[in-house]
Formats: C-alpha cells, structure tokens, sequence
C-alpha cells in the first residue's frame, strides 16, 4: 500500500434554500488530489477544479455554493472546529484561530487518531453567518470516518472526508455516488461506521450499482452507496433520523391536509345548487318558468309532466353509461338500470294491452325520430322506398317529404326512395282510393300511417288491406294520439299494424323521448291464425338499429322517468284526464266554429283542432307571433287550398297541457275568445303594417291592443297551478 492511494470522500446534501437536486452527489478523490496547506478561497477552487476534471458532475459546483452559503471560508481565512456527534475531541471555542501553517499538524494528528480507534467521527462545522437568511441556513458538518468498501484492499487505513448539510426536505435521501480508484477485487471483511463485520461475499448484490472506467490511466468506477436503514445507527444519526422523521411527518401532514383541500373542492362543486353553480342558467330557467306560468300552452305536441317524472328526469340515473340493452350491456354496474329498463318495458306492454309472445318493444329511442329511422335502418336498405302521409297534409317530415323545389328534408328522404299521400284538399280526409293506386304503383316496402296534424281517426283497418295487397310492411307513428290509444280514447293500431312507433311526451305526458313496438313470434296467415311457418323477425333487427348502429347509451333518466309514466297511464284517472283531453278539444272547436272560423276537416275527433285563418285574410305565421306576444303559444302549419296547392295558412291548436294545469270546456271556451281577438289584432296590424315580416313586427312591437291583451291572458292562466312548480 502506498500512502499517496489514500481516498477521500466528499458527500454533499443540499438545503431547502438552494436549486439543488433533491439527490446529493458523493465524490471519492483520487490521490492526485492532495489537500493544500491553506485554505483559501483559491486553494479550495483548485481543488474544486481538480475534482471536476476527474468526475465532471454538476454537484462539485453545487459544493462550491454550500460552502459559501454556509460560509465554510471565514473572511479569516481559518478552518473552525466544533464537537458534533462524538465527544471524544472538541473545539467549543469558536473564536479560537489555528495559524494556517499548523493545519497540515492538526490533521495528521487527527487523522492518526481516526485510523487507530476506527470508531471516531469528528464533524467539522462552519461559523454560522450572522446575515444568514432563514432559506439558506445550513448545518455543515466536516468528518473523518473508516472506509467501508471491499473494492479496496486499503479499507483498514484508507480515511474519507464528508461534507454533510442536512437536507431539509426529507421527502427523499441522498444516495451519494463515489469515484474510487480500483485496487484488488480480493474480497475482505469490512468494517462499518459501527464497527460491525460484514463479509465480502454479502455485497455481491452491489455489483450492478458500480461503473468501471479509466481516467489518465487509473483504473476508477463510480458506485453509488446503498442506504441500508437494517444497520446499527450512531446517535447522530439517530438525531437525524428523528429529525426526518418529524420533517417526514410534517410533510406527510401538509400533504394530507392539501389532498383534503382537494376533496372539499370536489365536494364543493359537485354539492352547489344550480343558483350557485351557474347564475346565468338559473335565472334563465327561471324566466321560462314564468313565462309557461302566465301564458296559455295550445300547441299540440307539448305537455306538462308531473313531479315524479322530472325527478326522476333530474336523477344520478344521468351518470351511468348502459349501451347495449339488458342483460348484454358493453359496461359492467348496470344490473339495477337493466332492472329499470326491463320495468320500463313491462309497463309499457301493460299500458298498450299487449301480449309479450306476440309483441316486443325497445325504450331506448331518443325520439319518435329516432324511432322512426331505427325501423327503416332495421328493415330496408339505402334506396328502399317508403310511404307515409305528405306533411302539408298532417303527416310528419320522418315519413319522408320534399320541398315544392325538390329538397329533401328528411334523413328518410335522403337515405331511402320516399313518396306521399295525401288527403282530398275539399275535406281535409285522406283519399283512400288515391292512396292505393299509389301504393300499388310506388310498391314501397313500408307503408305508414299516422301523422304530425290530422284531427282525424284513422282507419287502419284500409290500411292494412292495402299493405298486404302491395305486401308492404304497415308502420303506425301514433305520436300524436298515443296517450288516447292507451285510455281507449281512440282506435288502437296495435290490431292491424306489423310496427308502431310513438314519442313519450305529447299525449303521453312522459319524457321527451321515443318508443317502438314490434310484432314478434309466427305471421298469421289469411284467415288470421298462424301457419306455424313464418315468423317476423323484427326484434333483433331493430333493436340492433337502435343500439349500435344509430345510437349509444341509452338515456337511463328518461327510461327511469317514461316508466312512471307508463305506470300512470294504467290508472283511472289518467283515463278521466285524456277523456277531458278530448272534451277540451271539442269545445274549443265548437267555440271557434261560432265565431264563423274555419276548421280543416270540420272539427276533431282527438286532442288537436286545425284552424285555417285564410277566410280572416291571415297568414298563419303572423297570426303565431301575435299570439307569442300575447302569451299565447300556437304553431302555423301549412295546409291545402282547394286547388291542391301550398298555403301557410293554418294554425295547430292542442288541449293537452292546459287540460294537465286543470282547464275545463269553459276555460277553454275563454282561450277561443283570446285567440279570436288576437287573429282580430293580426289583421288590423297586416292592413296598417302590410303582411311582410320587417313591417309586421316593426308595427306589432308598439300595439297598446297587444299589451292589453296580454295581461288578460296573464291574468287568467296564473289562477291555475303548474304540475309540478312551485310557482
């Protein structure tokens, strides 16, 4: 051994208050190094220097700023010693100076005591600077101690020098890296800090922490030190120890307590109340609920829905994704939405009257739309033809319709070959012995019958005569009417139809959504029995439409809400309300027709009333928005004059959401004296203003008749209640 081989080790921890690493960086010198006899500030850049031209680690310049920081270089010039762990030796004086030229002394003897006891560990401790900053204040440590490394033959009189600043976040230890010149790979006994044993062959799993390389022709590796907590501890670092442990705590509480700042800011804004959360929405919702509180509600296709319904509507059902249908769900957690859906189902074979070995149903159509679209993409290919009533004459645009010019309107106009029928212009009825001449030239796949805006029953008993003399598949859209079929108010097509589709809302009084029926099990034959041959095979076609292939998850809230619907419509009293749904209708007509108006058809046999206001020399559009500015809500619709040709004359007037907010004949005897002063205003506005929009709003914003009006009809509808509101 020569005594030039021995080696230093220099380990740096870094503090809170500088940029360093939250890993520390251990150098081991190489004996070219030798330590110079004074310690100035420029001697301790040479040697800084020397040890990064050996290991180019950024750490050595992170060193040079500890030192600094914790003014390890007195403005004196002189090396201060202070007892740390070990009390054997001591400088407590920290205003006694060592002459630079002894330094080279202390040290040897020093060190000559370190080698012989093995045991003792002297920290060195720079002057506390008084302009220290709390960020920056450090606890440097200077320290001789027996090398423990098996690499080295020399471990019994090698010594290492340590610079040691607690870090002050223990969020991590520093694991420091040594550079070490490679001696002999005899493995020997080592001793630890502590004086135990430890036998070569029990570090072969530090192997693969070591790096072999050459530098100016030494062979050296870099070995980064495990932290072995199993070992025996000094009181130091016992002292450390517990001081991690506290700062280790005290981190882990700040952490605990930001995790929990970060749950109460979900709580927070998952439990805020609409007004809360979003004031702008709320107040807007706000006004539309006065505004459905002090006007009159007359359009046919809308309806108030009672308290379960929209709680059910507003419910956590709105968080769960259920695609599929029950039982073969894409997503696990559906077992009670399957329960929902299967209820939902039940209740709507219950509602209708049908069989389940003969009829099947899907609930999960966003709309009658969507239903519709489902049943033709189920059962026809692109450019398959369809027929159903044209929509100037009551029919509905998802049937199939184009423009005057050629337009298609309608996804079923776009995808598959469509033609109409329609009703006679001089009685508003449909044409029975047109609509099979056309069928039996068009020969369509699917025949609808049904419609958006006939006041009319419908004979699907001719229909079906004519569907199976063209061998088309007869569909039913009963929107409209589906909450008088289920009272027994009206005809059911359940009798004569293969497919009936329906929204859930309108007469239904249910969700916004869709629904459709299916004939499953075996065809009857002529005679009406089954042959015990044939069968329809609707169900899978059609549930396979709507689910995957036009939709995705179902709305479980909507499902969950149109089965409390569909428990309603079984009950007496929601036949009393549809039979009071007609009765409403009735009189309205039968108080409209005395004021000399005229109604399409004559009169209605359901819940709808078509008034043509071309007689008044109205146009039905204008006519609609005097009634908004009145409070009054209708829809125009165009209808057939007795040429046959296009006229937006007519309005739509339904009974069934006034008849939900309690309004009886006489009530609506009131709501016709209403609308027949506003068709007055309307023409007096048309013969001042003209007909044209730009003139006729610009006219009607300044009517005194209109605001007069309007507080009359505010006036009325406010004495009835709003199902549901708390208005």
């Amino acid at each position: 051994m020569r005594k030039s081989s021995q080696i230093s080790e220099i380990v740096c921890y870094p503090q809170n208050g500088l940029d360093e690493p939250a890993e520390a960086w251990g150098v081991q010198v190489h004996p070219l190094l030798q330590l110079h006899q004074t310690n100035t500030p420029s001697s301790i850049f040479s040697i800084v220097n020397r040890l990064h031209r050996l290991c180019p680690l950024s750490s050595l310049f992170q060193f040079i700023l500890l030192i600094y920081s914790s003014k390890f270089i007195h403005n004196s010039s002189l090396i201060h010693f202070q007892k740390k762990v070990f009390g054997f030796f001591s400088f407590r004086n920290p205003k006694s100076h060592v002459p630079a030229s002894l330094l080279p002394i202390t040290v040897a003897v020093i060190v000559s005591v370190i080698v012989t006891s093995l045991k003792t560990f002297f920290f060195l401790e720079a002057q506390k600077s008084k302009h220290m900053s709390r960020a920056s204040r450090s606890d440097v440590s200077l320290g001789f101690f027996p090398h423990s490394s098996h690499h080295s033959h020399l471990s019994d009189e090698s010594i290492s020098f340590q610079i040691d600043s607690s870090f002050r976040s223990s969020s991590r230890h520093a694991v420091p890296l040594q550079l070490m010149e490679e001696q002999t790979t005899t493995k020997i006994n080592s001793v630890d800090l502590n004086g135990k044993t430890k036998i070569g062959g029990e570090e072969d799993e530090e192997e693969r922490d070591i790096d072999n390389f050459q530098i100016l022709g030494h062979h050296m590796f870099l070995k980064r030190r495990r932290d072995d907590n199993s070992s025996g501890a000094t009181p130091e670092s016992s002292s450390s120890s517990s001081t991690s442990s506290k700062r280790c705590r005290t981190d882990q509480s700040g952490q605990e307590r930001s995790l929990e700042s970060r749950r109460q800011a979900v709580r927070a804004w998952g439990n805020q109340s609409l007004q809360a959360a979003d004031p702008d929405i709320f107040d807007i919702l706000e006004k539309e609920k006065q505004r459905q509180y002090k006007g009159i509600e007359l359009i046919a296709s809308e309806n108030f829905v009672c308290k379960a319904v929209m709680e059910a509507l507003g419910s956590h059902l709105t968080n769960k994704y259920s695609e599929g249908m029950p039982g073969a769900r894409y997503y696990s957690g559906n077992q009670y939405i399957d329960e929902i859906e299967t209820l939902c189902s039940q209740r709507a074979m219950t509602a209708f009257r049908l069989d389940s070995e003969n009829w099947g149903v899907n609930v999960q159509p966003y709309s009658c739309t969507s239903a519709n679209f489902a049943v033709y993409t189920g059962l026809l290919s692109p450019g398959d033809r369809i027929m159903g009533l044209d929509t100037p004459s009551g029919g509905h645009t998802s049937h199939g319709y184009y423009t005057p010019h050629g337009k298609k309107v309608s996804g079923s106009s776009i995808f598959f070959e469509s033609l109409s029928y329609k009703v006679n212009p001089q009685t508003g009825l449909i044409d029975f012995e047109k609509l099979e001449e056309r069928v039996l030239d068009f020969r369509p796949k699917i025949l609808i019958c049904g419609g958006s805006s006939y006041p009319r029953d419908w004979d699907y008993a001719k229909f079906r005569q004519i569907a199976d003399k063209s061998g088309a598949v007869l569909m039913c859209d009963m929107a409209q009417i589906s909450g008088l079929i289920a009272a027994k108010e009206s005809a059911s097509p359940f009798d004569f139809c293969d497919i009936v589709t329906s929204t859930t809302h309108k007469s239904l009084r249910g969700p916004r959504g869709g629904i459709v029926f299916y004939r499953k099990g075996y065809k009857s034959g002529k005679s009406g029995k089954s042959d015990g041959n044939d069968k329809y095979d609707f169900e899978e076609k059609i549930n396979f439409a709507v689910c995957s292939a036009l939709q995705g998850g179902p709305h479980n809230n909507h499902i969950a809400a149109l089965a409390i619907a569909l428990k309603q419509l079984a009950t007496n009293d929601y036949k009393s309300y549809m039979q009071q749904v007609k009765k409403n209708a009735q009189a309205l007509a039968s108080s409209l027709l005395k004021r000399n108006c005229r109604l399409v058809t004559g009169g209605t046999d359901n819940h709808l009333v078509l008034w043509d206001v071309r007689n008044l020399g109205l146009i039905g559009k204008n006519f609609e928005k005097v009634c908004e500015m009145c409070h009054i809500t209708v829809n125009k619709i165009a209808i057939f004059d007795d040429n046959g040709s296009l006229t937006p004359g007519g309005v739509r007037i339904g009974t069934p959401a006034m008849t939900s907010r309690g309004c009886l004949e006489t009530d609506f005897e009131t709501m016709a004296e209403f609308l027949y002063r506003a068709a007055q205003i309307t023409s007096v506005m048309q013969r001042e203003h003209g007909k044209m929009a730009k003139g006729f709003l610009k006219g009607i914003e300044k009517s005194k008749e209109i605001v007069e009006l309007r507080g009359q009809v505010e006036n009325f509808a406010t004495q009835f209640a709003m199902p549901g509101q708390d208005v």
